[in-house]
């Protein structure tokens, strides 16, 4: 009896949402804390949940220069692109779908030649690629800002947390000066005097 193959889809049930979350969270930075140590591999993973909190594992290197390290490489990598894409002058994705599709249209499969279909795929990958170096871009800006935000947030807490502690120190106080002993004259005693013969 094996178990039962969840379908990959959107939890419902919150609580189960929020189970599922933490459980599966904690076996993937497990499994990269393995793939780092068996592989002697610098990992770094970054997990936001769906409440904005953000998780992150890095193994040897810090968190910080592996992030650096993928940048540097990740800027590489679009100036290349840039230098390749500008001589093709391909037009949108959109125009790139359009010409692909006029070359494969029965009526015109016989006049298309290996090369154009060789230089069609090229520009794609081209188009692809560019498609994903500006998704990564936009990625690592997004994790940027929540690092921002997580830190403001952080600064918040840290203000209300002690103006808390305040003000439960004047509470604390105040309720000590009603109740101690001592203090006779902040409660109104009925006063008896003796009766003189």
């Amino acid at each position: 009896m094996g178990r039962k193959k969840l379908e990959i889809k959107r939890i419902e049930n919150k609580s189960s949402r929020q189970v599922t979350f933490s459980k599966r969270r904690n076996g993937l930075i497990e499994k990269a804390r393995q793939l780092s140590v068996l592989c002697d591999a610098s990992v770094a993973l970054l997990v936001v949940s769906a409440s904005g909190k953000l998780y992150s594992f890095s193994s040897g290197d810090n968190l910080v220069k592996i992030l650096d390290r993928y940048g540097k490489q990740h800027d590489a990598d679009l100036k290349a692109l840039d230098r390749q894409s500008e001589p093709l002058n391909c037009g949108s994705h959109h125009e790139l779908l359009e010409l692909v599709e006029s070359k494969l249209e029965e009526s015109n499969v016989d006049n298309v030649s290996v090369g154009s279909l060789v230089q069609l795929e090229e520009h794609l990958e081209n188009a692809l690629s560019v498609t994903r170096a500006r998704k990564t871009e936009l990625m690592l800006k997004l994790v940027e800002n929540l690092k921002e935000k997580e830190k403001l947030l952080e600064e918040e807490n840290h203000v209300l947390a002690s103006q808390m502690e305040k003000n439960n120190l004047v509470r604390a106080k105040a309720d000590n000066m009603e109740v101690s002993p001592g203090h006779v004259s902040d409660i109104n005693l009925p006063v008896t005097l003796p009766l003189l013969n």
